[in-house]
Formats: structure tokens, sequence, C-alpha cells
């Protein structure tokens, strides 16, 4: 779902909703937190103007304009008021540590750029997503976005080309191995360079014209 622009809502003011509050402004989306108290953090953010804080209790009104709704509360009376309110209104709703209540998860995210990894286990355990994407962080580290702002110029050139669809994926598992990545790593463009002249049969100043958007 591309909640780029759109307002959300997040009713609650701890640590739950700051997490809540962060994978929503990295979609680009819109906040307003919904709590009489909230984590520095999110004090912070709303300090700077880049969520709206209602520093208030909660009532439906809060609602008005959004597009999803996160409950996010540790008052059970709190959170059912909101999902009824979020239903009644035709808005999707999650609802923490309460799956079965939930119209939508919000995956465990790990970013590299245009490279979104993200780990969901249906509500069943947060935990367990959250330590999987702190070995995803650990595994696939700041390289993959640069390789995905590669492969990503490549394909683009190759469809320009006319090349058919399947021709590019026989390409790309030629191009995408474990020794570009490791170039990729340590700056070793020549390498790079050569590779992709190699599988492409690309000219040298064709590929370093790619390279050359990567590096900048």
């Amino acid at each position: 779902m591309n909640i780029s622009g759109r307002l959300c809502v997040v009713v609650g003011g701890g640590l739950v909703a700051e997490r809540k509050v962060g994978g929503i402004l990295n979609a680009d989306g819109l906040v307003r937190v919904v709590s009489p108290v909230v984590t520095p953090g999110l004090a912070t953010l709303a300090e700077h103007h880049t969520i709206e804080w209602l520093q208030k209790d909660y009532s439906q009104p809060d609602l008005d304009g959004a597009l999803l709704v996160f409950a996010a509360t540790n008052n059970s009376h709190v959170q059912q008021a909101v999902c009824r309110d979020a239903r009644m209104a035709g808005l999707l709703i999650n609802v923490a540590d309460t799956p079965e209540a939930c119209d939508f998860q919000v995956p465990a995210v790990v970013r590299r750029g245009e490279l979104t990894l993200g780990v969901a286990t249906n509500g069943a355990s947060p935990a367990v997503a959250a330590m999987v994407r702190r070995r995803l962080e650990q595994e696939f580290g700041e390289v993959y976005g640069v390789l995905t702002v590669l492969a990503g110029l490549i394909r683009v050139q190759l469809l320009a080309e006319g090349r058919e669809s399947g021709e590019v994926k026989l390409l790309f598992e030629k191009i995408l191995c474990d020794d570009i990545v490791q170039w990729l790593q340590q700056q070793r463009w020549d390498e790079v360079q050569q590779h992709v002249e190699t599988i492409l049969g690309w000219s040298p100043g064709m590929v370093r014209e790619v390279l050359n958007k990567v590096i900048s």
C-alpha cells in the first residue's frame, strides 16, 4: 500500500507507538499522534513539526482524514474504542498485540535504499520478527542498496534496447553474483565494469556512464 502523503493516526504515545510512527515516516506517510503523554522521541518529532501531536485523550473525531489507524495504547478500553470507531468509519486498523483485530499487519522492515526486506509473523510474535530483522540487517548491508541502484539502471537500459524479459532475466542471473557484491563493497569499480561489459557486451564508455550514476 502506498501511504506517501496520506494521513495515518496513531493512538498512543509509548515505545510501540513510536515504532509505528517510525515505520509510517519511512514510508513518507503523514502522522497524527493522539496521547496525553508521549516518549521523548515522539516529543522531538512533534517539536520539529515532523508529526502532529494531539496532546489529549482519544476521541472519535481524531480519526478524521485518516487512511490508516493504529491503536497502540496499554488501555484495553481505549483500544476497543479506537477499533470500533475505525470500523464504523470504514478505516483500516492495526491493533497492537491483538492480531485477530487487525485489518493489516506491519512487517519488521530493513531498508537499503530502494531495497526493502520485510518480516512478518501475522502478529504471532513481534519479538521473532524483530530478531529476524536484526539478522537481516547484519547480512544485507548498505552495499545491497548500491547493487539495487546498479541493477535498476542496467534493467532500464536493457528494456530500452528492446531486450525480451526472458533474456533480461538470464542476463541478471549472470550479473548478480557474490563477486559483484564484494566488488561494490570494496569499491572496485574496474572489476564491476569488466564484469558487466563481458556479460552484456556493452562498450566501456556505456558501462562507465552507468557506474558514474551509481557512484554519484
